[in-house]
């Protein structure tokens, strides 16, 4: 691997080639590899029982391909699933900020783009974020190679790369701490590669002005207090597959093997005796004619008979381990099983119970997503906390009634809070804070109606009384 080191002791007129040469290095690294695996399991392309092939022996110990027998090939989406799982359970609800204004200045996308990145993290290991100005810009670990600074282990730069297809040109963004620099790579009719500058280096904020004389002209540009790519990693620093391919594959293989044998139980085989050694043709033919007129006469030898027989699938032994599958999948990615609360009645206890494990994993990878915000904020300048709200199924009535009966000791402000969170609308919380104070200072100004006076005489009373 190249580090930042590396990269400072190359001379300005080899920065191009150099660059190429992180790319062809990144690409064929260990970790690279397996981030296209993990990739693919997360797109259900399960490469182990997609390139599983069923083979045959010949009486001499020769593998041969098995082009005869059924060969289902069956995807799960466990790695999807447990990735989804924790990624929507941590970042679902947004990050809020105690300052308004910083959501405002961070873009309404914000939330969505580090979600994206999130799932980048959590499938490959490594993810990287870009401020680009007004906006949070997500790069996988497929499409950024990292330079790393040997002294203390900071990302000093980087080279973010993509090709749209292999007939088009190689492009790639050199990000240097005081500014980037645009390549692009295209093959000759010779089919060797040359590589130009697409764009100089220019500084990551770039300052305009327009006249109706001369029209936009950039005349200045500076540059972040820090690097404006901030990496957010995995837990562990690597993929949620690492450890776990062993077992996706083991439940795929099974759940193939028995789609396989339960349609091979629906094969009839005949046993054939007295047939005097019948050839491969005859019994070609004799197995065409089953199949085609269903009856058939083994004509050679006396007594000649075939009795047909069938397979019976082993329909409780396999269920039995795909079970066991199923719950070693669970506990090693450390998710949340809707089984174990299936029931509509689960009380808080049962169910906080359930998500003990996913919790766990969740706030060990909250500090990965706190220090990535930390890096943001220091890019722009912001200065605030961000807190996480997790995305937990609930038993919603009996947390209402709880915060009810202790509304006495606990603020209106809070109370309004905590339920409106609960019902997935704390982003509203303030506005309808705002709203309901409104309303009682309205309810305090309102005057007081002056009393009617009342009648002094009895004549005056009647006086008062509607004509009969």
């Amino acid at each position: 691997m190249y580090t930042y080191n590396d990269f400072l002791l190359i001379p300005e007129n080899e920065k191009m080639n150099f660059v190429r040469s992180i790319i062809s290095a990144h690409e064929s690294s260990p970790e690279y590899r397996f981030a296209k695996t993990a990739e693919a399991y997360y797109r259900r392309k399960n490469e182990t029982i997609m390139n599983f092939q069923k083979l045959l022996y010949t009486v001499t110990g020769k593998k041969i391909p098995d082009n005869y027998s059924t060969n289902y090939k069956l995807r799960s989406n466990w790695f999807n699933y447990f990735t989804a799982q924790l990624n929507q359970y941590l970042l679902s609800n947004g990050i809020t900020w105690k300052e308004e204004t910083t959501k405002d200045s961070l873009g309404d996308k914000f939330d969505l783009q580090v979600k994206k990145l999130s799932r980048y993290a959590l499938v490959h290991g490594s993810a990287f974020g870009f401020w680009n100005l007004d906006h949070l810009e997500p790069y996988s670990f497929l499409e950024f190679a990292p330079l790393y600074d040997e002294e203390n282990g900071a990302l000093m730069a980087g080279v973010r790369f993509w090709r749209l297809d292999a007939s088009k040109p190689l492009r790639a963004t050199l990000f240097e701490p005081d500014g980037y620099t645009d390549y692009e790579w295209n093959t000759n009719t010779d089919g060797r590669e040359a590589g130009v500058v697409k764009e100089e280096k220019r500084a990551y904020i770039q300052i305009a002005v327009t006249t109706e004389a001369e029209g936009t002209i950039l005349y200045d540009g500076r540059n972040y207090p820090t690097f404006p790519i901030v990496p957010l990693y995995g837990i562990e620093k690597q993929s949620e597959l690492e450890g776990r391919q062993e077992l996706i594959d083991c439940y795929d293989l099974i759940e193939s093997g028995f789609a396989n044998t339960v349609e091979e139980a629906s094969y009839i085989y005949w046993a054939i005796q007295n047939a005097e050694g019948m050839r491969d043709g005859d019994l070609a033919k004799f197995v065409e004619r089953v199949k085609t007129l269903h009856v058939a006469i083994a004509t050679r030898g006396n007594g000649a008979s075939a009795t047909p027989n069938s397979i019976e699938a082993p329909y409780s032994s396999r269920t039995a381990l795909l079970n066991e599958l199923r719950e070693a999948l669970f506990y090693s990615f450390k998710a949340f099983d809707a089984k174990q609360i299936q029931s509509s009645g689960a009380v808080i206890a049962q169910i906080d119970a359930a998500y003990e494990a996913l919790d766990q994993k969740a706030s060990e990878y909250e500090d990965n997503v706190f220090e990535f915000l930390d890096g943001i904020m220091a890019v722009t300048g912001i200065d605030d906390t961000p807190t996480l709200t997790r995305s937990k199924i609930s038993n919603t009535g009996e947390q209402i009634g709880n915060i009810l009966q202790a509304a006495d000791h606990l603020t209106p402000e809070y109370v309004t809070k905590k339920i409106l969170t609960l019902f997935g609308d704390g982003d509203l919380a303030d506005e309808i804070i705002r709203e309901k104070d409104a309303e009682d200072m309205e309810k305090i100004n309102i005057p007081e109606e002056e009393p009617q006076e009342e009648p002094e005489t009895a004549e005056e009373e009647s006086q008062t009384e509607p004509e009969k």
